[in-house]
């Protein structure tokens, strides 16, 4: 428990903008992973079919990888599925 209180500890003397580029980096990487080991592909196959070193995919499921939309929506389209989901002013929900 102590550790988890010293996160949080961290974590609120970190910028806001910090904390959220945080959370956001390790939820698309949690994302990608999620559709990585659903489509049954390890790292090395993964980066294989996307032309990439593995140890860039691996960077990508570090959550320290900061992702351009250009590679964002390259890997919805390999997956035909939503990496992130983006409301607009209006309300209206645009997956990439």
């Amino acid at each position: 428990m102590k550790e988890k209180d010293s996160l949080s500890e961290l974590m609120g003397e970190l910028p806001m903008e910090l904390q959220l580029r945080m959370k956001m980096s390790m939820a698309i990487a949690a994302r990608i992973e999620q559709l990585m080991v659903a489509a049954g592909y390890t790292k090395k196959q993964f980066a294989e079919e996307l032309g990439r070193r593995p140890s860039e995919v691996t960077k990508w499921l570090s959550g320290q990888h900061n992702f351009t939309v250009a590679t964002l929506a390259k890997l919805a389209a390999f997956f035909d599925q939503p990496i992130i989901k983006v409301v607009s002013d209006d309300g209206q929900l645009q997956e990439g």
